[in-house]
C-alpha cells in the first residue's frame, strides 16, 4: 500500500531472523494480477530478502505444499476474500498454510491477506452492505482492516458487532499492523504517525471501542 514507505515490510522480513529471508507473494484475492505481482517486486528487491510469488493460475509447480512450506515468509495480498479462500480451499493451499504456521513460517498479508488468519472477518466481497466473512481460523476473534481508509469500514463493524452478526475483535486502521506470536496477539506497529489499532467488542448492548497502543515504527528509524 505504500511504495515509498517500506517501514511494515521491513518490519515483517525482520521477524524471519535470518540474514536473507525467502518471502512469497500470494496475489490470489486478485486473481494473480501482473501488476500487483510487478508491485511486489519493485518493493521487495530493494531489500535483503529473496523474493517469489505462488500464482494459482500458473503454478510455478504441482508440489505447491513443498512450495511453501519451503518459504520463511507468505505475504498474501488484497482483493476479494471470499473469492481467495474458495480458491484456496480447491487447491488444498489453506491446509499448506496451516501446516506452514505450525512449522513457524511467517504468514503475512494485507486486507484480504489481514482478514484470512481470523475466525470472521468483514468483507466487501460480495456487492453491497459489508458482511461477516468465514475465515482460515488461525486467529481467533474478528478482524476489520482498512479502519480510517474507507468510510464505511468502522460503522459496520460496529453494525456486525451490534447486531450480533460477527463476535468482537480488533480493528486496524491503514498503515497499522498486528503482530500474533502463536496465535496470542503480541503488540500493534505502524507504518504511518497516527494509525492505530482497536479493540472493539459488545457490552451491554452497546459497541465498546479500545485503542490499542501502537508503537509507530519511524520513531526507531529516526523519521
Amino acid at each position: 500500500m505504500e511504495p515509498d514507505n517500506p517501514l511494515l515490510d521491513l518490519y515483517i522480513l525482520r521477524q524471519a531472523g535470518t540474514g536473507r529471508p525467502k518471502i512469497c507473494f500470494v496475489p490470489t484475492a486478485s486473481s494473480d494480477a501482473q501488476g500487483y505481482i510487478d508491485r511486489f517486486y519493485d518493493a521487495f528487491q530493494r531489500l535483503e530478502c529473496t523474493p517469489s510469488h505462488l500464482s494459482l493460475i500458473q503454478p510455478p509447480t504441482v508440489d505447491l505444499e513443498d512450495f511453501i512450506l519451503d518459504k520463511d515468509i507468505i505475504y498474501v495480498g488484497g482483493g476479494n476474500t471470499k473469492s481467495m479462500l474458495a480458491v484456496w480451499k480447491e487447491r488444498s493451499v489453506d491446509r499448506y498454510l496451516k501446516t506452514a504456521w505450525e512449522n513457524g513460517v511467517i504468514l503475512s498479508g494485507l486486507s484480504a491477506g489481514s482478514i484470512c488468519w481470523f475466525e470472521e472477518g468483514v468483507t466487501d466481497s460480495i456487492p453491497g452492505d459489508l458482511t461477516r466473512l468465514e475465515g482460515l481460523g488461525l486467529l481467533s476473534g474478528s478482524h476489520c482492516p482498512h479502519y480510517d481508509g474507507e468510510a464505511d469500514r468502522r460503522p459496520s463493524y460496529h453494525r456486525l458487532i451490534q447486531s450480533g452478526q460477527i463476535g468482537g475483535g480488533i480493528a486496524a486502521d491503514d498503515g497499522a499492523a498486528l503482530h500474533y506470536v502463536d496465535g496470542v496477539f503480541h503488540r500493534a506497529v505502524s507504518s504511518r504517525p497516527e494509525a492505530k489499532a482497536y479493540e472493539v467488542r459488545a457490552m451491554e448492548g452497546h459497541v465498546v471501542e479500545t485503542v490499542i497502543p501502537t508503537v509507530y515504527l519511524g520513531e526507531a528509524a529516526g523519521l
